[in-house]
């Protein structure tokens, strides 16, 4: 992003109050340098973790809270929800370099009100945040679209959380314990997000859900 900064709209009366979320440091600094520009928009807060999210936001008076998608701790719509669950009347903007549709469509079941990705122009993002602000909904259209095709997340809580574990290799035996399950209910979730998914087995049934952002 290497937009000039945009002027504020006339009904612009205050400074809209920032928290950002960004565990890249020289992402995060860029973002905040850049929504710093503009004479209505202050970044009050900075964190790199998802976990840190709720902390920050009830210790900074924020208006916004501007998440990435994939920190540590806690990804950037699970961060989302906690913050829209305890913190109702804060914004929530997700600004993410993966443009997946499953991604738009969970961010907005979080309580998302605005998605865009990273290679939006700056001037956009500073437009998000006043729209959002004013009680608008801002979602990137090609995403939009794309989502409309794609369709809903065919995969159940319990079959997302069940692939998600098994990314690193872990037999059935150990996710059962890990997760507080059967073996045997393991290997069901596993197989059906496998036949939801059109894949051959776990590691591509892995591969395709987060392709889609479903995981």
């Amino acid at each position: 992003m290497t937009e000039q900064p945009s002027s504020a709209p006339t009904d612009s009366r205050r400074v809209i109050n920032v928290l950002l979320a960004e565990d890249q440091s020289m992402v995060r600094e860029a973002l905040a340098a850049l929504l710093g520009l503009e004479p209505d928009i202050e970044v009050v807060a900075q964190v790199a973790r998802g976990d840190e999210v709720l902390a920050a936001a009830r210790a900074h008076d924020v208006d916004v809270v501007l998440l990435d998608i994939e920190m540590p701790g806690m990804t950037g719509l699970d961060a989302a929800a906690l913050v829209r669950r305890e913190l109702p009347e804060l914004k929530l903007v997700i600004l993410t370099t993966f443009g997946r549709p499953g991604y738009m469509r969970r961010a907005m079941e979080s309580g998302a009100e605005a998605f865009l990705v990273k290679d939006a122009p700056a001037a956009q993002l500073a437009d998000a945040l006043r729209r959002v602000l004013r009680g608008e909904r801002v979602i990137d259209p090609t995403l939009a679209a794309a989502a409309l095709a794609e369709g809903a997340n065919p995969l159940t809580d319990r079959e997302r959380a069940v692939l998600t574990a098994s990314a690193d290799g872990s037999t059935n035996a150990e996710l059962a314990t890990a997760l507080h399950l059967s073996p045997g209910t393991v290997r069901n979730y596993l197989s059906t997000a496998i036949q939801k998914t059109g894949a051959r087995n776990r590691a591509e049934a892995v591969r395709i859900a987060r392709d889609k952002g479903w995981l």
